[in-house]
Formats: C-alpha cells, structure tokens, sequence
C-alpha cells in the first residue's frame, strides 16, 4: 500500500498554524449505548465460548455503525484527528477474551471504519482530519514483575509486544490509518517495543509513518507506572523523532498541568495534551 509522505508535511503544517483537536474518550461514549452480552457477540461470535461484554474493539466487527456514530460526534465537535477504535486490539489483551487470532481484524476493520467516516465528513467539510491508528498499552509490563516473590519473573517479553505490535501497526495502516499514535504508555519498554514495531513495518514497505506518542502519570509524584519521570520517559522515547509527545489519562487536566510543562520545555516536538475529565459523582442527582 503506497502511503503518501504528504501525511507528515499536511499534519506539521496544520499544528504549526492552529491548536489541533484530538478526539475524546470512546470507553464512556459505548457506555451510553447501554450494550448487553448480545450486542457484543453480534452473530459472527453468537456462540463464543467466553464473556464477551466490555470487549469494546470487538465492537469494530459487530456493531461498526456504533463506532461510526461516536466518531461523527467528535468530527462535530471540531476534532481534527480521529483515534481507530483499537486501545486492546492486541494480543496480550485480547487474551482475556481468547482472541488473539483476530488482531489483524480488530486493527484493520477499526481503520476502515475510522478512514471512511473521516473521508465522508471531508467530502463535505474543508477541515483538514486525520486517522490515528491506536496502539494501547496492553494489560502487562514488560518491565516489572507481577510476583513480588519473583522480581525476575514476566508474563510478557519484548520480542512478543513487537509481534504483536507489528501485526497491528501493519492492519491498521492497509485500513486506511494516517499515521500511528501510541498511547496511554505506563510501561517505557511496552512503548519502545511499539515504536521499534513500527521501524520494522516502515522499513519492509519503505515508507514514512508519522508518530505521535503520549505517555501516563498515575499520580502526583509525577512518574509513570514503572517509575519513570516526565524527563525521564521523553528522553527513553526521543529517538524515535515523534510527531508529538503528550500525556494522557490518569489525572484531571489541572494535576496534569505541571508536568506538561516540564514535557514543553524540554521536548523538541509538538505537545500533546489528554486528561482525564474525572470520575463520575455517584450521589449527584441528575
């Protein structure tokens, strides 16, 4: 699939000439759908031996009408680059569900549904949109132990997160994705596997993928997961000549200020910016 160098030069010169708007949530969007098992199965997966319901990248196969919706909304809403419904479309986290087989699908059928709604609202609008193909951060580390007997233990090694990255880096570019965004980074080595992925796939087809790359801090000591600082993640991941680096997740947009400062100041690239609005009030009476 020839991928036009274009891409890169178009997504600069937008973020050098206006704030660009990144989609929102699309967890909670589904969850206003109120989907049961049945939604989630559809009828290719009507007899699936396991729990289906919360397997939202599933959703991308069996009910591609609703991922469309939520994407239109954040098109209405003035977004200028639509994330692919694939935050778990790999293998590790689709092991929850016995589906590991289906990464290229999730990954592909998400782009392709991503690639036609932006394709269709640019038909009819002039606003520059792009598709960001999603890679999450998988449900393990690669850098810590999940036995606190064994600190030597891991369920997952590198050479697995860059298979299974490399699967979904290819699917979600022949469905159409602009450029490739990894996110919600908890675990730098998980992260490095992605982009080294990502090299792999660019190198077969001989093409230039844009990179945008935004990491998590879990609390206010300002450290990613595995114990990483702000400085410390940008400078493990600026080798990788990202399009932009950011934070997401995690905390509200006024814990998350402070340390998007320090990223600014520090980071030779665009800055990306995605808090998290909060947890719902439980008592509060609508």
């Amino acid at each position: 699939m020839n991928r036009p160098t274009s891409i890169r030069k178009k997504l600069v010169d937008l973020l050098d000439s206006n704030i660009v708007l990144l989609d929102g949530a699309m967890g909670t969007m589904i969850q206003t759908y109120d989907l049961q098992e049945k939604d989630y199965r559809g009828d290719k997966f009507s007899d699936w031996s396991m729990d289906l319901k919360g397997n939202n990248d599933l959703l991308s196969i069996t009910q591609p009408k609703i991922v469309e919706d939520i994407h239109n909304l954040y098109l209405e809403a003035g977004a200028n680059i639509i994330e692919t419904n694939t935050f778990n479309s790999n293998a590790p986290s689709m092991a929850d569900y016995g589906m590991e087989d289906l990464v290229h699908e999730l990954n592909f059928s998400a782009a392709q549904i991503a690639r036609k709604v932006v394709d269709d609202y640019k038909s009819q609008n002039e606003r520059e949109i792009f598709v960001a193909g999603v890679l999450g951060p998988t449900n393990r580390t690669c850098s810590l132990s999940p036995d606190v007997e064994d600190p030597s233990f891991r369920n997952i090694h590198f050479d697995e997160l860059v298979e299974t990255f490399k699967e979904a880096t290819s699917a979600l570019l022949d469905g159409g994705a602009d450029l490739v965004m990894i996110e919600t980074i908890f675990d730098t080595l998980n992260a490095k596997a992605a982009l080294f992925a990502i090299d792999l796939v660019a190198e077969e087809r001989k093409i230039d993928i844009p990179i945008m790359i935004s990491g998590t801090i879990t609390d206010a000591s300002g450290r990613t997961l595995s114990g990483q600082t702000t400085e410390a993640f940008w400078h493990s991941i600026r080798h990788a000549k990202p399009i932009s680096v950011g934070l997401n997740c995690a905390l509200g947009a006024a814990e998350l200020r402070p340390f998007l400062q320090k990223l600014s100041q520090i980071a030779d690239c665009y800055v990306s910016a995605h808090p998290n609005a909060g947890l719902p009030n439980q008592l509060l009476k609508i």
